[in-house]
Formats: structure tokens, sequence, C-alpha cells
């Protein structure tokens, strides 16, 4: 195993726990909040959407799915408290572009030379990733962490745990 299979391999895996972690929630539970100050799950997918998109473009420019005209406006900081449905996204819809965003990352790790992996990545990301392979690792991280939150949900909801 090679550095570029670890970081496919950590990328494919974690989409599929966020998959698990969703599959039985419906449109509906896609809206239920934690607590009144938390995302509710359904900003949180489209959020993931964003920050894999705009992360793997700025890292190289043009390597991401375009998104759905006006879909990245739709999950920003001042959307954050918006429970309306016709204001967010189906499950489906947000599962399908979510893969798209990560398959794009998949495919940008998998282009990625050994000496690439080691190349900076632009000095606004430095801080939290300061290398491109580091950055292909991140996504995952984030994902991770927002798999963490729909745990809580998962929870309010009565459903099974999972992990």
């Amino acid at each position: 195993m090679n550095i570029t299979d670890l970081i496919v391999g950590n990328l494919s895996r974690n989409l599929e726990m966020l998959k698990t972690t969703i599959a039985d929630f419906s449109d509906a539970e896609l809206l239920v909040r934690p607590t009144p100050a938390a995302n509710h799950a359904a900003w949180q997918l489209g959020h993931l959407v964003n920050a894999e998109t705009s992360i793997g473009n700025n890292l190289r420019p043009g390597s991401m799915p375009a998104l759905p005209l006006g879909f990245a406006d739709r999950f920003t900081g001042k959307t954050t408290g918006i429970d309306d449905p016709k204001a967010m996204a189906t499950k489906e819809e947000l599962l399908h572009l979510l893969t798209q965003a990560r398959n794009g990352t998949i495919a940008w790790a998998k282009a990625l030379s050994p000496q690439e992996m080691d190349a900076p990545t632009p000095e606004r990301m430095r801080r939290f990733a300061p290398t491109l392979a580091e950055a292909a690792l991140g996504q995952a991280s984030h994902m991770t962490m927002h798999i963490g939150q729909l745990q809580v949900i998962r929870r309010k909801l009565g459903k099974p745990i999972l992990f």
C-alpha cells in the first residue's frame, strides 16, 4: 500500500460511514436539531458538499464537479437557522451531490504524484493542512466530525446505535 491508496481508502470508507449514519433518516428527520442552536443534518450535508467542492477547487482549480446554480448559497453561515424543507434539499439530492464531490476529491487525490503529496497548500490553508496529502486527509476528517454530530441526531430520534 502507498500513501495514495491510504488516502483514497480513507476518503471512500468515510463517505460510506456517513451514508450508513443517515441511511434510515427521512427528509423530515434531516431537519431535526439535537439542540435549538445546533445545525440540522440537512444543513450539515449541504455544508459538506460546499466545503468539499470549495477546498478541492482551491487546491486544483476546476477539479471538482460543478454544483447546481444557487446550491452553495442555500448552505452558508447565514442559513444555519432555516428549517423550511423547501429552502434546503432532499436527502437524495444531498447524497448525490456529496458523492459527486467526494468522487472529485478521490480523483484529485489519485492524480497526485508522490512529489505533489508533499507540496504546500495555499497559504490560507496551511494552518490546517500544510501539504496536499494532509488536505486530502482533512476532507475525511471534516466529514468524520460531522458524522459525530449526526450520531447525536440519531440518538435524539431514538434510532439504533451504529458505531
